[in-house]
């Protein structure tokens, strides 16, 4: 069982899982240029990178995994970590935060009556602290999603295509290459879930073909687009 709901916190995503059943499923994650703050009670707050391949997450039904997903590139001064630095891993936050303030912050999770509603009121304090998303990081990723190629983010934003491999580096973990290839994915998987044929959303997605689309797929899931979506 998986739901979500939209946050408070400028374009981000709060998502609660379990298992269905009495076994333990294991889920598959797909590269979405985010990073997450995740809660599971009994075990150490994560701090999830961004990935660039399918992730496989193991979920059990007598616990709750809640978590906070950041909207692309707003991550990063939330928590106060580069992305690069945690691409596809899944890293202790008291690795990367004094043990006190993660002490402390567990503490207020496990005595909380919704633990995802606390996670959340403590992303909206830490956003407080840092300001506003910056707002270039997030025409770049509206510009990809939009399938923006990197010559072109560059000139709408009047910056180098150093500069901008830098910063994408920095604040989605992988260069506007990757980035555009994983947001193309998401979109398209998107139409073919609201019920638009393959070749209809390879093409309006920037896929050369239908191939080509099943072809990036399952190179970035891991698994062929029509057993993404039976899922």
């Amino acid at each position: 069982m998986y739901s979500e709901r939209g946050s408070r916190v400028p374009g981000a995503v709060v998502w609660r899982g379990r298992a269905e059943g009495p076994d333990a499923v294991e889920q598959r994650v797909l590269p979405d240029g985010c990073m997450d703050l995740i809660w599971v009670p009994g075990a150490p707050l994560l701090v999830a990178g961004p990935d660039t391949v399918a992730h496989a997450a193991a979920w059990r039904a007598d616990t709750e995994v809640i978590g906070v997903r950041f909207f692309p590139g707003t991550a990063p001064a939330i928590l106060g970590v580069a992305a690069h630095e945690l691409r596809d891993q899944r890293v202790p936050l008291v690795e990367l935060w004094p043990s006190s303030a993660v002490r402390a912050l567990t503490d207020r999770l496990a005595r909380a009556p919704d633990p995802a509603d606390r996670l959340e009121e403590f992303a909206l304090r830490r956003l407080a602290r840092v300001g506003p998303p910056d707002p270039e990081l997030v025409a770049i990723a509206e510009l990809a999603r939009a399938g923006a190629t990197v010559a072109e983010t560059a000139r709408e934003l009047g910056v180098g295509e150093r500069r901008l491999h830098r910063r994408c580096r920095s604040a989605f973990g992988y260069g506007p290459k990757t980035l555009a290839r994983i947001l193309r994915m998401q979109r398209a998987l998107a139409l073919a879930r609201d019920g638009v044929a393959w070749a209809a959303a390879a093409a309006r997605t920037g896929y050369a073909d239908q191939a080509h689309l099943t072809r990036e797929v399952t190179a970035l899931a891991g698994a062929a687009p029509t057993e993404l979506i039976r899922r």
